[in-house]
This record gives structure tokens, sequence and C-alpha cells, in this order.
């Protein structure tokens, strides 16, 4: 007798969510408060780039050698960039809280995704086995779909 050869794959199964009061409330939430983190670090980096061109001159004889306007400019140019990522998240997060406010109750939204393991043999349909989706209402489990 010959044993029947399984594997075990990892893969991604989707999050869905049914929209009600409480998640809704829960997802602003949550974006409010990634907003005011944005906010919050937008304002230490800004008072952190200044203490450093601040540090830099007064380290400095002569606050308008050319190295010292180069390392000033430098920091600047590295606080720029940094604030450019900072206010892209925080438009994005915007967006997706107008995009929240928009919902409608018992809409179906993606949340997220987690991992999992299954077990292959041969003769199994591999794509059925990797697409699965779980189902939640409030956190709770309502339905695990496989197409």
């Amino acid at each position: 007798m010959s044993e029947e050869k399984t594997i075990s794959v990892k893969r991604s199964i989707t999050i869905r969510a049914v929209v009600t009061p409480a998640w809704k409330e829960e997802a602003e939430r949550e974006l409010s408060t990634a907003i005011a983190n944005a906010d919050q670090q937008l304002a230490q980096l800004e008072k952190e780039g200044q203490q450093v061109v601040e540090s830099l001159r007064s380290q400095s004889a002569n606050p308008l050698d050319p190295r010292v306007q180069e390392q000033v400019a430098g920091v600047q140019q590295q606080v720029a960039g940094k604030r450019s990522e900072l206010e892209e998240q925080k438009r994005n997060l915007l967006q997706n809280q107008s995009q929240v406010r928009e919902l409608k109750m018992e809409e179906i939204v993606e949340q997220g995704q987690i991992e999992s393991f299954c077990d292959l043999k041969v003769g199994d349909n591999l794509v059925s086995k990797m697409q699965l989706s779980v189902l939640v209402r409030d956190g709770v489990v309502e339905a695990i779909d496989q197409p």
C-alpha cells in the first residue's frame, strides 16, 4: 500500500466585515487617532529639524560658512522629505475616513488579511484551497467562504 502524500502550504485569508454602527464607530476612532498621530509626528519633526539647524549654526564659529550652510540645507532637505511622507500618510488617512463615513450599513468591506496553513494532496483543487475568506460582524465570524 502506498501512503497518500500531503504538504502543508501557507495561504492568505481575506477578512471581510459587515458595516455596523459599532464597526463604523471603531473604524472612525482608529482613523482619527492615526490622523492625530500624524499631526503629532509632523509637529515633532519640525521641532527636531529646527533644533538640529540651530545646533549646527550655534556650534560653528561662522554660521555663514558654506560648509555649515550645506549641512543646514541637507538637514532641511531631509526634514522636507519626511514631511512629504507624513503629509501623504495623513492625506490617505483623511481619504479613508471620508470613505468610511460614506459606507452604508450592512455593506461588506474588505478589512485585511490573515495567514493560515492548509494541507494539499494529489487531486486537490489548488485554486479553491487557496481562496478563502472569513466574514465577520462586530468581530464574530458569520461565514467562512471558499469559492
